[in-house]
């Protein structure tokens, strides 16, 4: 996706939980939960949260201006996102095409069973509370045609 759009950056984001096998060693930055919630306390973070017992959190950029930020976060910190910058942002809620895909999706990233359930469990009360602030909704069906349905609603934004 930032490669089809011009000047956006993607963030990365931090947690507290373990990588997973096979997961790329830049997908977070795995941290401890006491740099975490030093962080915290410095006000390091555009937003935070704790999601089934581990902490998840996006920097602040060093600067707001230079490009548009694309955030790859939960409900909890999209609403943190929108209520403290809803002048300069928008939410685009990506959700499945169905909870048995969802589920396929999850076991392929090698998470215990109970895991998948529970997030299952979340994803379903999440997309409830997306959809009642969202700027867009994506199902993300195909990946190709999705990033292609962000590029274009990006596109439209700026215009």
């Amino acid at each position: 996706m930032i490669e089809t759009v011009d000047n956006l950056w993607l963030s990365r984001s931090w947690t507290t939980r373990s990588r997973r096998p096979n997961e790329p060693e830049d997908a977070y930055y795995f941290v401890t939960e006491e740099e975490f919630k030093l962080n915290i306390e410095q006000n390091g973070f555009l937003e935070w949260a704790k999601f089934l017992d581990h902490y998840y959190g996006t920097p602040k950029p060093e600067h707001f201006d230079e490009h548009d930020i694309v955030l790859e976060i939960d409900i909890q910190g999209a609403r943190q996102v929108v209520d403290n910058y809803r002048s300069i942002s928008k939410m685009i809620l990506l959700v499945p095409p169905s909870n048995e895909i969802l589920f396929e999706r999850l076991s392929k990233r090698g998470d215990p069973i109970e895991h998948i359930k529970k997030r299952i469990e979340m994803a379903v009360i999440e997309i409830d509370q997306g959809r009642q602030f969202a700027d867009e909704i994506v199902v993300n069906d195909e990946l190709g045609a999705t990033v292609a349905k962000i590029a274009d609603i990006i596109d439209r934004w700026r215009s």
